[in-house]
């Protein structure tokens, strides 16, 4: 540590599902701070060398992201490095994810909740083959059908020209022996969405709408690559989850829709109905 460097002070960490932000105070301007170091470690504080480097940064902040569905505490240590190659006082900070509904029992999944949308059928980057594959869009039954073969990596929306300017419906079938006597768990992991125009989607179940869904913007990456945890990669996930209530669902054949209605594409990662463990 130098005198002539600036400490990291204010370092806040703040869990949210699968990601970890971090925000702390902007530095004065002299002496010059080149970049910020961001070191991680799962079980303590971490020291500063090769293994625990997570990140360098020019701006006060840094998401620490793709960290999975269940709940996980990570610990974090932020350094200022001056132009001149002196590191200020580090500062420490802690933080633990929120869980995801995936991390609860599953009742019907599409997909694996890895930040990856390998396994869905045209991925990686098969678009222009969406509809001769899929002309009326999807109705996929689990415990039967694949991601590979049955659910395509990209869901279109009206504004996509190579999926015929229209909305496009996806369905997932599965069998349940009762109705649940709680409310379940609606997740929708994306690897990806369109930057300009994620559009929005209907979420069905047997018939009765549960929700509009907004989608966050993101990168228009997702329509070409599909793994999310590949370091530099240009992804920008983001995650739909809600209750889904106990008394929508019946005995027999449930029916979860998700009907793109405006905008473009977005790309799976996974989707999937849960139970409390």
């Amino acid at each position: 540590m130098s005198f002539l460097a600036h400490p990291v002070r204010g370092l806040r960490a703040e869990g949210r599902i699968a990601a970890v932000d971090l925000t702390w105070n902007a530095a004065p301007w002299v002496p010059l701070v080149d970049h910020f170091e961001v070191y991680a470690a799962r079980d303590r504080a971490p020291r500063e060398n090769a293994d625990t480097l997570l990140a360098r940064t020019l701006y006060p902040h840094f998401t620490h992201a793709v960290l999975g569905p269940h709940a996980v505490t990570w610990h974090y240590r932020v350094v200022a490095v001056m132009a001149s190659g002196a590191r200020g006082r580090a500062a420490t900070a802690r933080a633990t994810t929120s869980a995801s509904y995936a991390a609860g029992r599953p009742v019907a999944v599409v997909g694996e909740f890895d930040h990856k949308g390998l396994e869905f059928a045209l991925s990686p980057a098969g678009s222009s083959r969406y509809l001769a594959t899929f002309p009326d869009g999807v109705d996929y039954r689990y415990g039967q059908s694949t991601p590979g073969t049955h659910w395509p990596y990209l869901h279109p929306g009206p504004s996509d020209g190579w999926a015929g300017r229209r909305s496009h419906r996806f369905a997932l079938r599965f069998a349940l022996d009762a109705a649940p006597a709680a409310d379940l768990g609606f997740a929708l992991w994306l690897t990806d969405t369109h930057a300009t125009i994620p559009g929005r989607a209907v979420l069905a179940l047997n018939g009765t709408e549960v929700s509009e869904i907004a989608f966050e913007k993101g990168a228009t990456k997702g329509s070409l690559e599909g793994d999310a945890t590949r370091p530099g990669n240009p992804l920008k996930p983001s995650f739909v989850e809600l209750p889904l209530p106990a008394d929508a669902f019946t005995s027999g054949e449930n029916v979860l829709t998700l009907e793109k209605t405006d905008g473009s594409w977005h790309a799976y990662d996974a989707i999937g109905v849960f139970a409390p463990r």
